[in-house]
């Protein structure tokens, strides 16, 4: 889960040096990541319900354990529980920021599309050509 949380820092970063190419290299490493955090947890269940029928959680075993073993489980069980929830608001920034980046991109290249558009509809005709436009007085008349 440390891993998890210094990747997605990490993540943050490259988001706000604007250097897509290395987001997606980080954002795939996180990914597989997430994968074999949650296969270590199926594992983990599995190895706590061998230990004592009925039991799905680590702290279902706390009546198993001696007081000392009791107390570093709750504090690594803290520890961890801390981190996830780093991890979930460093993932839900994250998520902020690419979606903001998204939509100033998008935004400007609208905009630069709107630029670039001619602005009288009525210049060009389907074929690219000029369009047969009202004889009043032109500067300019002809095909391009």
């Amino acid at each position: 889960m440390m891993l998890l949380f210094v990747l997605l820092e990490e993540e943050f970063s490259r988001l706000t040096q604007g250097a897509p190419q290395q987001v997606s290299k980080i954002e795939l490493s996180i990914q597989e990541l997430m994968r074999q955090i949650a296969a270590e947890r199926l594992s983990l269940r599995k190895l706590v319900g061998e230990q004592s029928p009925g039991a799905e959680r680590v702290s279902h075993l706390y009546a198993q354990v001696d007081g000392e073993s009791r107390r570093k489980f709750e504090r690594l069980l803290d520890m961890l529980d801390q981190t996830e929830q780093k991890c979930a608001v460093q993932a839900a920034k994250n998520g902020e920021l690419a979606m903001a980046l998204f939509d100033q991109s998008k935004t400007l290249l609208s905009f630069m599309h709107n630029q670039i558009k001619p602005k009288n509809t009525t210049s060009y005709a389907a074929s690219g050509r000029f369009a047969k436009a009202p004889s009043d007085a032109r500067i300019l008349h002809g095909r391009l």
